[in-house]
């Protein structure tokens, strides 16, 4: 009788068990920021990458009608790939390319730029990651369309590739 019941509390412990495990698989705890989209762009400001020198928010989003905002990393593998992507991206003179550098040595982004070109009409630095948290980016590469109101138009979360440039194109037009 006592291993009947026994046996029964193990079972009725691995079904519990079960159901509890079966039910967290339905349920997502993927974290993702409220969307950025249709949102106006916080005021922040920021160090100049190759400079130094801090650079108010009037400065780096100025003289454009639409602004491309990417975060970018030398560490990030996917930053690489879609680099050869922002550099034709460059060539759109209606639109101005700013790069944030994000929680990346100075030293390496410098010679990730010598090594790729330079797509960005301004660098800046993102050393701590609060302006990308501020922004909503919870990863890297992440890219932002910003018209000339400072109004987020589109966020594109990874890399870019050539579909999504397309989009880029038919938004700036």
């Amino acid at each position: 009788m006592k291993n009947k019941t026994l046996l029964i509390l193990i079972l009725l412990f691995f079904t519990f068990c079960f159901i509890v495990f079966f039910k967290g698989l339905k349920n997502s705890n993927i974290y993702i920021p409220e969307t950025a989209q249709n949102k106006d762009l916080e005021v922040f400001s920021s160090k100049d990458l190759f400079t130094g020198t801090q650079v108010p928010f009037d400065q780096i989003f100025i003289n454009s009608d639409f602004y491309i905002l990417n975060i970018w990393a030398s560490w990030c593998l996917p930053c690489r790939n879609e680099h050869d992507l922002l550099m034709q991206l460059s060539k759109n003179k209606s639109i101005k390319l700013i790069g944030l550098n994000y929680k990346d040595k100075s030293k390496n982004a410098k010679k990730f730029i010598e090594e790729l070109g330079n797509p960005y009409s301004i660098i800046i630095t993102d050393k701590d990651g609060i302006i990308s948290i501020r922004l909503g980016a919870y990863g890297i590469p992440e890219t932002y369309i910003i018209d000339k109101n400072k109004k987020i138009i589109k966020r594109i979360i990874g890399p870019l590739n050539k579909k999504l440039l397309k989009e880029v194109d038919l938004i700036v037009r």
